[in-house]
């Protein structure tokens, strides 16, 4: 007979204890320990359903991959981060914030891979199936091989999956779902990981592709227990700001490809557009012979992007100057503002300064260090950065510009989207031969005043 056993299960990290506390001994969270039942079957029961099961060892040389090719959607930019396709059995999770476009983005992968003629089970326990066809309809995205099942009961879903054996499932989201045989409430860390183990089970028994959409947190984290991103095989998240209409899909775990590959997509009425040149589209707008703005170029994955960086440097009205950045660590401006002062002898003490990356972009890379402190010196100068100059470099605490990786990609782009100059640090540029780069001028800069005189010089 079945036993009873009550545990404890923080909502935040997923840790659990036995009793209950104020804080979450894991993760530091206050009163966020939730009381969950769980159903423990005998060990006589579970010893024989895993012999009935009749899974036995197999030799790699004979397993079969022939319906394992992936299934490539016609859409770069979710291709992409997918490693080349969507690979038959997978369990994808898709985190974003409310509103960021999860559930749009996925209905244009159904209608993707519906016109490739596979079958795609579309579950919400959000919307009914009048609002999901009115969104479909909306999106052009309304296709004969595309089911909708609209009800939070997993068992009816997996039910009708394996009766109808779509190449696709889809669960929106993972929070509506819920087991019978589980007593805990819908969207309870014990229902989510319950129902996420059911769904990755269906998925390798029955080679079906599943998808799930997972919200998140007022941190930024998947909402449910930690181990949720270590049963699925892709964790995605769709990044971006909602005031900004470009939208950034990032790999955080993907045991089928690489986690360094970005998907760019620009939120339109029509849903989200994929963008093949975000260059071009970043710098759309940029203003001409104006201080304070400095363009980079960062990688995403393999992907070289370039990004424009504003900042505004003005007389304090306060005791304190204030500090703001916006897509950019603030830690990071405090460490360039201090070699700034110290290094290269500009003093922003009675300034208050203002970062900004145009489109909502979050560039994390050091090297964006040398056009932001650029665009900051700049800024302070009142002396306009030329518009067909870039930089590229990592700035240390000694004032020295340091060498980046991948330094002929970030050209090539350069050159390709029309720059004609660019300073970059001199160690890289002598690994370089200045004659694969015609029409692009390389400037080699060993340290931070010699990259601020350069732009002097240029102007």
């Amino acid at each position: 007979m079945a036993k009873n056993r009550t545990k404890f299960v923080c909502s935040n990290c997923g840790a659990e204890t036995v009793r209950w506390m104020g804080r979450c001994p894991q993760c530091g969270s206050w009163n966020t320990l939730e009381e969950t039942v769980e159903e423990v079957l005998p060990k006589q029961l579970r010893t024989t359903h895993e012999v009935v099961s009749g899974k036995r060892p197999q030799k790699l040389s004979e397993v079969n991959l022939e319906n394992h090719e992936r299934m490539q959607l016609s859409m770069p930019e979710v291709d992409r981060p997918l490693g080349g396709g969507v690979v038959p059995g997978s369990v994808i999770l898709w985190g974003g914030e409310p509103g960021i476009g999860k559930s749009t983005l996925i209905l244009q992968v159904c209608h993707a891979m519906a016109k490739a003629g596979r079958s795609v089970l579309y579950a919400s326990g959000e919307e009914s199936e009048a609002q999901i066809k009115m969104r479909a309809e909306r999106l052009g995205a309304a296709d004969d091989d595309l089911f909708v099942y609209s009800g939070g009961n997993l068992d009816a879903i997996v039910s009708e999956a394996e009766k109808e054996k779509p190449s696709m499932l889809v669960i929106d989201s993972i929070q509506t779902m819920y087991l019978s045989a589980n007593e805990s409430p819908m969207g309870s860390p014990a229902q989510i990981r319950d129902c996420t183990a059911v769904l990755v089970r269906l998925a390798k028994s029955e080679n079906i592709a599943v998808m799930i959409i997972g919200h998140v947190t007022k941190e930024g984290n998947l909402a449910g227990p930690r181990i949720l991103e270590h049963m699925v095989d892709v964790v995605f998240y769709l990044e971006g700001d909602r005031s900004y209409q470009f939208r950034v899909l990032r790999t955080v775990k993907n045991r089928f490809g690489s986690t360094n590959e970005i998907g760019m997509f620009d939120m339109t009425g029509k849903g989200l557009e994929q963008i093949e040149n975000p260059s071009q589209v970043m710098l759309e707008g940029r203003p001409i012979g104006i201080s304070g703005t400095c363009v980079a170029c960062v990688m995403e994955g393999t992907r070289p992007v370039l990004s424009e960086i504003q900042a505004l440097v003005t007389k304090t009205a306060f005791p304190s100057p204030r500090r703001t950045a916006s897509g950019f660590d603030y830690n990071r401006m405090y460490l360039l503002l201090a070699v700034l002062e110290k290094r290269a002898g500009y003093v922003f003490g009675n300034q208050d300064v203002y970062i900004n990356i145009i489109g909502g972009l979050k560039l994390d890379e050091t090297a964006c260090d040398l056009p932001v402190c650029l665009a900051m010196a700049s800024s302070l100068l009142d002396l306009p950065v030329p518009e067909k100059t870039l930089a590229i470099g990592e700035v240390g605490l000694g004032g020295e510009v340091r060498s980046v990786p991948h330094l002929e990609t970030r050209l090539r782009e350069a050159q390709r989207v029309g720059f004609d100059t660019a300073i970059v640090p001199k160690h890289n540029l002598n690994m370089l031969d200045a004659a694969q780069f015609p029409g692009l001028r390389l400037v080699g800069v060993a340290y931070l005043r010699e990259a601020i005189n350069a732009i002097k010089i240029n102007k």
